[in-house]
């Protein structure tokens, strides 16, 4: 099936992009809407905006449809570190380097293409147009980026733990090494993120951006180069909010060739940055659960050389 393409033209005044754009999709979540419009594949009189960009009405818009083939997923046999897991409920051990969801260029070998061999049950969500892109994970980690993810095995509990990250009651807690010491020893980088309208890979601190809070604590400054490993915590959850805003402080993390420097000083496949502390609610029980998932090897081997 080839590239399927829209040609609309907005009919009423005030209403949002990813809206717009979802009224003519069926089958679409609003997610998948959304993600279509920050790929670039959806342009207003010829230019791309943003999700939220409210139409005047007249704007003639083209939407670019991938085939539904690549949006299938297939189950596929990929070992998994588990580190808790019930009827409804797993969590993750996620090594760097898997990819959470499948894209352009990663249709397998990701965290979903494993999940969905161990818990086939989470197929029966890929047609929901309410969480079907998600297909039970609540939250992500860039691809270069190790540690816990929490995952549904319902709709009922995914749409619990979406809740709990929306109401922002989700403890995470990350480890980075950075490749400068901050200021102080601890401190909150309030600093508000969109995409970035030169990179829209990237975030950018933006004054119209969406709030993003990142609490930083100096553990370790040992090491050569004035480099620290910082306990970081999120207050919000942002895309690329702890490498945007360790960048946006002149301390990005090491190995981030995205926010940091292009020629990396450490020879590093994969950006130091690990999720360290998981804790929340559980969705049926309302218990408070926390995990704890130690810096993997090659990141002490990493520290190690660099005292």
């Amino acid at each position: 099936m080839s590239e399927e393409q829209l040609r609309l033209v907005a009919d009423k005044p005030n209403q949002r992009l990813d809206k717009f754009v979802l009224a003519h999709l069926p089958g679409f979540s609003r997610a998948q809407a959304q993600g279509l419009i920050r790929e670039g594949c959806v342009l207003v009189d010829g230019a791309a905006q943003k999700t939220s960009y409210k139409l005047k009405g007249g704007e003639r818009i083209t939407v670019r449809v991938p085939p539904r083939e690549e949006r299938s997923v297939e189950p596929e046999d990929i070992p998994l570190t588990i580190v808790y897991e019930d009827d409804v409920l797993a969590v993750i051990d996620k090594r760097a380097g898997m990819v959470v969801h499948p894209g352009p260029g990663n249709k397998s070998g990701t965290l979903v293409n494993a999940l969905l061999a161990r818990y086939p049950e989470l197929a029966d969500m890929m047609d929901d147009p309410e969480v079907g892109e998600r297909l039970g994970i609540a939250h992500r980690l860039d691809r270069g980026t190790s540690g816990l993810l929490a995952v549904a095995r319902t709709k009922s509990a995914l749409l619990a733990l979406m809740g709990q990250f929306q109401a922002r009651t989700v403890d995470k807690v990350y480890l980075a090494l950075l490749e400068q010491r901050p200021a102080s020893n601890r401190g909150t980088v309030d600093a508000p993120l969109a995409r970035d309208p030169r990179q829209r890979k990237r975030m950018a601190v933006n004054r119209a951006g969406k709030p993003a809070q990142t609490e930083f604590e100096v553990l370790d400054d040992d090491f050569q180069g004035d480099r620290a490993l910082v306990r970081l915590r999120l207050l919000t959850g942002r895309t690329h909010q702890i490498r945007a805003h360790m960048a946006f402080i002149g301390c990005p993390v090491v190995g981030d060739s995205v926010y940091g420097r292009r020629k990396q000083r450490v020879r590093m496949k994969r950006q130091f940055l690990h999720a360290h502390e998981l804790a929340f609610d559980h969705p049926l029980s309302g218990e408070r659960m926390g995990f704890v998932s130690e810096l993997p090897a090659g990141l002490v081997n990493v520290m190690e050389k660099l005292r």
